[in-house]
């Protein structure tokens, strides 16, 4: 199925025929998601797990510093999300980031994208899977592993089953249990600072000079900072989650810019304020990697009975993470199916419009982490490094939005000269984010367990190469390369005509300034 750039009134392009066609066009998912849905994905997405539980490994390493590691990360990815937002709405056939991908920069980085996205969420939900069965162990000792991590995933995909409107109703519910907790968090962190809670033990007193009293806010000097970036990007993974919706959200023109330029103040709140908070009321020196922070301030409270009620939020938050990996990794798969760069039995749907069978696929693959909790310790390292490689992944999928977003600046100015959802800072903010990227992979250089998996991640490249380089060359494949180069053609010869313009008005301004 190829994309046809929209027409430079913004339509999507029709072809002669289109009515007789139209009968027999590829199946096409249904916009059933509301705005509010859509809002909640995307909080869902920016507050991920790795805030409950890897918040503790990131203050331990950076102190303080600790908050402007977090607002520069979701500062420079606000810049990401808007450039994903103005690609999608210039042109609505686009179903997520691999679409516009493959036609703005070429059928291999749609190959690409999509398949190391798809591989990104199935690490991921795998994780989430193995760590939904360890919340539940703590919460019900007796309980085997296999029952939480088997039961997860058969719910998930009995939603996800039914609609793509339940998916959306699930998320909203436990996006929403989130926040509350995290607002919780921040009512009682706040009561106790301005009431100066004492406790029993070596945290002191709860207040805001436990900022800057404990060493500053540098106490781990410039490498200790640099190590909360190495750790911190990954509690940042799904942001971009928001970009798989826009073929199955209501309105998109509206829910989608919406979406994205609520992130920062999301960041401002969930993650600094959250933090903040945190460290105010217990001094940093008291956090350590593997316990949750949430978890720690509340039994320093005295509130038992809320620590309980924040080990079952971590466990939503697992469980929301699993279902965005689930919604996510069958879209893309039904995608890249119907573009001929998966199996073609991923790209039907079923009578509710539902990918099933790219569903099945996911759900099988998340069952592989019931397996591997009764896997030995080796196991369970090498998992661990995966799950790294799967985070550098995203970067290279964040990176790839960006560069599309430079080729559309190149081959369709006439489209963002018409957008209403303009990047701001354009194309010099491109590459201030790409400088950033560069600093985080430098960043993961510095620690042997992120060496050893940044090193590793080209192993997944070299796989897709080989996949690309034999499906390249089938007929389908070889049209489809065809159709690309002489949309590019078109589009030079639309941007040259388009520039001549311009120029030719600009001149016409300077000889009636002149008179």
């Amino acid at each position: 199925m190829a994309i046809h750039p929209p027409t430079s009134n913004g339509e999507p392009a029709r072809t002669p025929g289109a009515a007789t066609a139209a009968r027999s066009e590829p199946p096409h998912l249904e916009r059933q998601l509301t705005n509010r849905h859509i809002q909640l994905i995307a909080i869902g997405g920016a507050i991920g797990t790795g805030l409950f539980m890897g918040s503790g490994k990131t203050i331990s390493a950076a102190g303080p510093s600790v908050i402007f590691v977090y607002m520069i990360i979701g500062f420079m990815l606000f810049f990401v999300m808007r450039a994903m937002g103005e690609l999608l709405l210039s042109n609505l056939n686009y179903k997520s980031f691999s679409d516009f991908a493959a036609d703005l920069l070429g059928p291999w980085a749609g190959f690409f994208t999509g398949w190391t996205y798809w591989f990104c969420w199935v690490i991921t939900g795998i994780a989430d899977v193995i760590a939904i069965a360890g919340y539940s162990k703590e919460l019900w000792p007796a309980l085997p592993l296999w029952i939480p991590g088997l039961a997860t995933v058969g719910i998930l995909l009995l939603l996800n089953l039914a609609t793509v409107k339940a998916f959306g109703e699930t998320e909203f519910w436990f996006a929403l249990i989130k926040i509350v907790a995290i607002a919780a968090l921040i009512i009682v962190g706040l009561f106790m600072i301005f009431t100066g809670f004492g406790f029993q033990s070596d945290a002191g007193t709860a207040s805001f000079t436990n900022l800057w009293s404990h060493g500053g806010f540098f106490p781990n000097e410039f490498m200790g900072f640099v190590a909360g970036f190495q750790i911190a990007v990954f509690a940042f993974v799904g942001i971009e989650l928001v970009g798989t919706t826009a073929a199955e959200a209501k309105n998109p023109e509206r829910t989608l810019p919406k979406a994205i330029n609520a992130i920062p103040v999301r960041v401002l709140l969930f993650y600094v304020g959250a933090l903040v908070i945190l460290m105010a009321v217990t001094p940093w020196t008291q956090f350590a990697a593997g316990h949750s922070p949430f978890i720690g301030m509340f039994s320093l409270a005295g509130l038992g009975a809320a620590a309980t009620v924040v080990n079952l939020v971590v466990l939503t938050s697992a469980m929301s993470s699993a279902n965005s990996g689930i919604y996510s990794t069958s879209r893309m798969v039904f995608g890249l199916a119907q573009e001929g760069d998966a199996p073609g039995i991923f790209s039907r749907l079923s009578t509710r419009k539902v990918p099933s069978n790219a569903l099945f696929l996911s759900c099988v693959l998340l069952l592989s982490g019931v397996v591997l909790m009764y896997a030995g310790q080796d196991v369970g390292m090498a998992f661990e490094m995966v799950t790294t490689v799967s985070a550098v992944c995203f970067v290279f999928v964040w990176s790839i939005i960006l560069a599309s977003y430079i080729s559309f600046r190149r081959r369709r100015p006439h489209l963002h000269a018409a957008s209403k959802f303009k990047m701001p800072g354009g194309i010099p903010a491109v590459w201030v984010v790409y400088a950033f990227f560069a600093f985080v992979l430098w960043a993961l250089t510095t620690q042997p367990d992120t060496l050893v998996a940044l090193l590793v991640t080209p192993i997944w490249f070299v796989i897709l190469g080989v996949a690309w380089a034999i499906l390249r060359r089938r007929p389908a494949h070889l049209a489809r390369f065809e159709v690309f180069r002489a949309e590019l053609q078109a589009d030079q010869a639309t941007a040259a005509r388009s520039g001549g313009q311009d120029a030719g008005a600009a001149g016409r301004e300077v000889q009636q300034a002149g008179k």
